[in-house]
């Protein structure tokens, strides 16, 4: 052989969806990420998965950074999901913790491997959560904005804020959806956290709040307990600030990140059912 043979560090992990063949790419110098690919897929996938080998530690310490706690080890599958092969497909993985959860499924996204480490991103925040936020809008609102700062914004085309103004803006700061499906609810997230954002609070300071109060948590209870103002106020406030831009066309309406830099498309992002995943197929 010209080359060693690869192996997994462990037994092939059982994925959410993926039946085919999981051919083992490698792990990040951490230990903490094994990558896999679909061998279908050929040059294009297998560039994917040596990208995100290369690139899972960086995402890995940005999430911990952001959570304030030290995750788990995790495998990941890239594949076609939905036979779509430009990141379109979403991501997935069973449950929101380190346990349960840590095989991630995300679809390749051939030549722009970034869109590949945002899903991956979206999937790997979630099990930061601990169980804490699964299934609910806000739990989805937090794991598409770590995606988004962890890639640079390169889910742009999965923005939900806009789908939220077109709806005339309503409350879901005093109420959570059950729900991580609905773009109108994640939308009211994705604005209601750009907005703490541009009143000087940080990503690491709202992510470890939003799970401490868990599942059963509010946008209102967030913003009294990290603004030591009264939760009564949080939607007036927000209502107020949020009616008072020129549009909302992104899911940072209120900043200048990189969020902001992209227009969100027509269509809403795709997502599997609650309690499984991410800011894409549920993504």
């Amino acid at each position: 052989m010209n080359h060693p043979l690869k192996r997994p560090p462990h037994a092939t992990p059982k994925w959410p969806s993926y039946t085919g063949t999981s051919h083992y790419v490698g792990t990040s110098t951490s230990g903490r990420v094994a990558v896999y690919v679909d061998p279908t897929l050929g040059t294009p996938g297998q560039q994917n998965a040596a990208d995100l080998v290369a690139d899972a530690d960086r995402v890995v310490n940005a999430n911990d950074t952001i959570f304030g706690s030290t995750g788990g080890k995790v495998s990941v599958i890239i594949f076609a999901i939905g036979g779509q092969t430009d990141g379109t497909g979403g991501a997935d993985h069973l449950a929101c913790n380190y346990k349960s959860g840590n095989a991630i499924e995300v679809c390749a996204s051939f030549g722009n491997s970034v869109r590949v480490s945002a899903l991956f991103e979206a999937e790997l925040s979630e099990c930061s959560m601990g169980g804490n936020l699964c299934g609910v809008s806000t739990g989805e609102a937090l794991s598409r904005w770590c995606a988004a700062v962890v890639s640079n914004n390169a889910l742009a085309d999965f923005a939900t804020a806009p789908a939220w103004a077109e709806k005339g803006m309503p409350d879901y700061v005093d109420k959570t959806e059950n729900t991580d499906q609905d773009a109108v609810s994640t939308g009211c997230g994705m604005a209601f956290l750009s907005w703490l954002q541009s009143r000087g609070i940080a990503l690491k300071q709202i992510a470890p709040a939003m799970v401490k109060l868990g599942t059963a948590g509010t946008l209102a209870q967030l913003y009294a307990g990290l603004s030591g103002d009264s939760q009564a106020n949080a939607w007036p406030k927000f209502h107020a600030a949020a009616k008072s831009l020129p549009g909302i066309v992104n899911d940072d309406p209120f900043g200048k990140s990189a969020v902001r830099a992209k227009a969100v498309p027509k269509s809403a992002p795709k997502k599997s059912p609650a309690g499984r995943s991410a800011a894409a197929r549920r993504r």
